[in-house]
């Protein structure tokens, strides 16, 4: 647990200061793993990418809190990185909400984002999402504010109003939740650089959460151009998955028509186990072997 509260309170101080963080959507233990080895800072969990992976399912707010709670303590069983997590609405009403924040707080994840759509939600890039009263929202982030222990623990309030009722709406709904003390606000699916920059004007009292996901509403600015503008953290959500979903197609597709694999690019057999952490594992067992 202490270890879990020395990395919140750094990376409460990084979000806070700068420079910018950036998050690499992971889904399970595996793309933890890999986004680890690859020298990744800070993970992010997405929604949509544990949909897919765990229940093979869009993201509609299906899959429930106990499946995501789960996931989150698999991946940190896996690699020690801040982990932001996808936490939908809450799961339900405010007592729901204060149970999701206990339960992701005790696995050990360092911030979740709450949103203000209606339930059953969607992906923040779909059609036809619906958001409830801006106070209604509010009162979900002061029943999680109250609910987490460790202050450290950041509560990110996101905001889907933009595609159901304007920018102005959204940044309405922006400055309300800060005033009610989330920690970070997450304004979801700017259309512009216009946009993206009008947010940080309209909100400069917190830190802000920008979405590099989606189906391409969002401009395809890099991590160091959101800095300069004044975010603190940007999530890339999806794009682990779609190019290893795009890499397993093609690895079946060949499978099918050829009948073999050779040639094709993946990770080398023993490549893939030293990613996993083999040798230090043989270390161990054979640490424990000797003393026994």
């Amino acid at each position: 647990m202490s270890t879990w509260s020395g990395m919140r309170r750094k990376f409460r101080e990084r979000v806070e200061k700068g420079p910018i963080v950036v998050a690499a959507g992971v889904y399970d233990a595996f793309s933890a793993k890999l986004a680890a080895y690859a020298g990744c800072e800070a993970l992010y969990m997405t929604g949509a990418g544990v949909s897919a992976g765990l229940i093979g399912m869009p993201d509609l707010g299906v899959t429930t809190q106990t499946e995501m709670v789960e996931q989150a303590r698999r991946i940190l069983e896996a690699v020690e990185l801040p982990l932001i997590s996808d936490a939908d609405t809450g799961y339900g009403g405010p007592l729901n909400v204060r149970r999701t924040v206990q339960l992701f707080e005790g696995a050990g994840v360092s911030a979740i984002h709450l949103e203000d759509q209606e339930i059953p939600k969607r992906c923040g890039h779909l059609e036809g999402k619906r958001v409830v009263p801006p106070r209604e929202m509010a009162g979900r982030l002061k029943a999680a504010l109250d609910a987490r222990r460790d202050p450290n623990f950041l509560i990110i309030a996101r905001t889907d109003a933009r595609a159901v009722n304007g920018l102005e709406d959204a940044l309405d709904r922006g400055r309300l939740y800060a005033e009610t003390g989330a920690d970070v606000i997450f304004i979801e699916a700017p259309e512009s650089l216009s946009e993206v920059e009008a947010i940080v004007k309209a909100l400069p009292q917190k830190p802000l959460l920008l979405n590099r996901g989606g189906g391409g509403k969002t401009p395809a600015l890099s991590a160091q151009e959101l800095d300069r503008l004044g975010y603190r953290i940007v999530i890339f959500p999806g794009d682990a998955q779609k190019a290893a979903g795009a890499a397993m197609l093609h690895v079946y597709r060949t499978l099918r028509d050829t009948g073999n694999t050779k040639g094709l690019s993946m990770l080398g057999f023993e490549e893939r186990f030293e990613i996993l952490g083999l040798s230090r594992l043989r270390e161990l067992e054979e640490e424990y072997l000797a003393g026994s």
